[in-house]
């Protein structure tokens, strides 16, 4: 039992005295009375943590639309690090310390058994921070940091203006402090794969090119610059000085911080090797361990979840078997995945009006599900969810698909985007499950839902867990067929196509890290297994070898979340209520997986 610093003797001891003195319904008062106390004290305490950790992220406070420090960058330095360890390890100690659990109520139970798993998580990575890539081709601050300028640093009047210059200044700084870390990991082994270097060589090169850097068009945040600043009401004179200070930022900060990244770059690769896994790393089979740790929030090993890989492949490769002989396709597998990745009856015409085509389909879709909520669940969101094409700036980097959440203040909708560059990489078969799993009823169902909590402390209704978001995610493609939405084989069969592209990157993840496969070992056995085209699969390939562990969360998710209903099935029979089993799993925002199962076996023994 924990004991709280506020208390003088322990729960059962002054429930002892209280019943000796008052009669059973003050006593029952009384302890609902230090329940709601120490409750509430519990979450001031949260939210004090959270502006705590606000405080000390400036780009954060951005992203949440509030202009505090908007003229400042993170610091991301080792010692900036390792001072937010050291405060994770101080909160976790003072609130065990603080508060007494058995003096809560149950939201503020499982707030305290949230922020104890998250800051011993966050605790257990930091231990294995050196190892973490800084630079990767799928994020990071060489293209993360414009990104986060242009996207989220909005300038409606001279202060912002002023502040967006001075963020350019810093980006010297800010840069530099992420070649440190990356030199220092250099130095020790840490060298990320050859191929990432072409990757990011030229990515970092684009964000210097143009003006004025060069003659030409403007750098891209020159031209964001100009773009946000013609679009405000400051006089043309003010405006003509804050550009000479941008240009001059650029020139100064901006132009030498990422001439010294691309030097590094260059001389890194010119030693790096063709190893891919991080096997390869200090100390890696204990680093991957973790990552596996961190994101499917299980116990798992490379080789369980590799084992799960091969068994859930070979059980959705029979499933499509049998769709093949409903549509009395005559070959193998593979020759099915060759037909359906190369006839064209299965892909809009690559034009500007097979682009529309593909949103009114996508947005139907959606329509549709939106129509059928009632049937599914008690709890839904009040914000809003559209589907759009990811815009033509950013179409070459972006995701083939993804989600964006609502705004907090509700100003703007959840959004599904589909990156319609090459119409020929969006199938048709493919168009319900990915809009199920992005939209309705996936991600936009548990992130917003989530977000509009009420009466919990915002590192719940804010954050996140990959194994829990992704699975759900994953488990919400599924929930369509047993209203029989997926009437067209060919479509249901997208379903599993997106399942089993989940349970190979079991197989592939941890062949990868664990296994020591090659990068082509690992797009082999992707183009043998699933029906993904080569191009998407090399990506996916590339994205898990500097991203390690990641990719097995969605499949892990998923599983667990199907046990909890396969066993909430069997134990309740007829009482058993989909609709409360998807509240239970929503209605408490994102949680560990284990925490899931505590909560709906909770749930299971009150209907028993």
């Amino acid at each position: 039992m924990r004991f709280s610093s506020f208390f003088k003797i322990p729960l059962a001891a002054s429930m002892v005295f209280l019943s000796a003195c008052n009669s059973p319904a003050q006593n029952e008062q009384n302890k609902a009375q230090i329940i709601t106390a120490e409750s509430q004290a519990l979450n001031d305490w949260f939210e004090a943590r959270f502006e705590d950790t606000l405080a000390r992220s400036p780009m954060s406070q951005t992203y949440l639309g509030r202009k505090s420090a908007q003229d400042k960058l993170d610091d991301a330095s080792q010692v900036a690090l390792d001072e937010s360890a050291a405060l994770t390890e101080q909160w976790l100690k003072d609130m065990r310390k603080r508060f007494d659990f058995d003096r809560l109520d149950e939201q503020s139970k499982l707030s305290y058994r949230l922020f104890e798993f998250s800051s011993m998580d966050e605790l257990a990575s930091h231990a294995f921070s050196e190892n973490d890539y800084v630079f990767q081709h799928m994020s990071g601050p060489h293209s993360d940091l414009p990104s986060f300028m242009i996207n989220f640093h909005s300038i409606t009047d001279t202060k912002d203006a002023q502040a967006y210059v001075e963020r350019l200044v810093a980006i010297e700084r800010y840069i530099g402090q992420h070649i440190e870390r990356s030199e220092t990991q250099f130095a020790n082994g840490v060298i990320l794969p050859k191929f990432v270097y072409g990757n990011l060589i030229p990515a970092s090169r684009n964000v210097i090119s143009g003006a004025p850097f060069e003659s030409g068009e403007d750098s891209p945040l020159l031209a964001d610059f100009k773009f946000k600043l013609s679009e405000t009401d400051i006089g043309p004179v003010d405006k003509q000085q804050l550009l000479k200070r941008a240009e001059a930022a650029l020139t100064n900060s901006v132009g030498p911080a990422y001439n010294a990244l691309i030097e590094m770059f260059e001389r890194h690769a010119a030693v790096a090797s063709e190893d891919d896994g991080v096997w390869k790393l200090p100390n890696g089979e204990a680093y991957y361990q973790a990552r596996l740790k961190h994101y499917t929030t299980t116990d798992l090993t490379a080789d369980e979840i590799h084992e799960i890989g091969l068994t859930e492949v070979a059980r959705i490769q029979d499933e499509m078997r049998e769709i093949m002989r409903q549509v009395e396709f005559d070959g193998t597998l593979r020759d099915f995945y060759d037909f359906l990745r190369t006839d064209p009856q299965f892909v809009f015409p690559n034009t500007d009006a097979g682009r529309e085509a593909y949103i009114t389909k996508a947005s139907a879709i959606i329509a549709d599900m939106k129509g059928r909520l009632d049937s599914l669940f008690i709890t839904k969101p009040k914000a809003d969810m559209v589907v759009k094409r990811v815009e033509a700036f950013r179409e070459d980097t972006a995701f083939g698909a993804f989600y964006d959440q609502p705004a907090l203040d509700g100003s703007r909708p959840g959004t599904y985007y589909i990156n319609l560059k090459d119409v020929a990489e969006q199938p048709k078969y493919l168009a319900q499950a990915l809009a199920y799993h992005e939209g309705i009823p996936g991600h936009h169902m548990q992130i917003a839902i989530g977000m509009e909590l009420q009466n919990l402390p915002k590192f719940r209704t804010l954050g996140g867990h990959t194994a829990y978001i992704e699975g759900w995610a994953l488990y919400a493609e599924s929930i369509p067929k047993e209203l029989g939405l997926y009437t067209d084989p060919y479509s249901d069969f997208g379903r599993l196509s997106m399942e089993i592209f989940r349970a190979a990157r079991l197989v592939v993840d941890t062949g990868i890290h664990a296994k020591k496969w090659t990068r082509e070992e690992a797009v082999k056995y992707f183009l043998e297994n699933i029906p993904n085209p080569e191009g998407d699969v090399r990506a996916e390939i590339d994205r898990y070898i500097v991203w390690p562990g990641q990719a097995t969360a969605y499949k892990i998710g998923m599983l667990k979340i199907m046990e909890l209903r396969k066993t909430a099935e069997a134990t309740l029979g007829e009482k058993f209520d989909i609709r409360e089993f998807h509240d239970v799993i929503l209605a408490n925002g994102s949680v560990p997986l284990e925490v899931l199962d505590d909560l709906v076996m909770e749930w299971v023994q009150t209907k028993t």
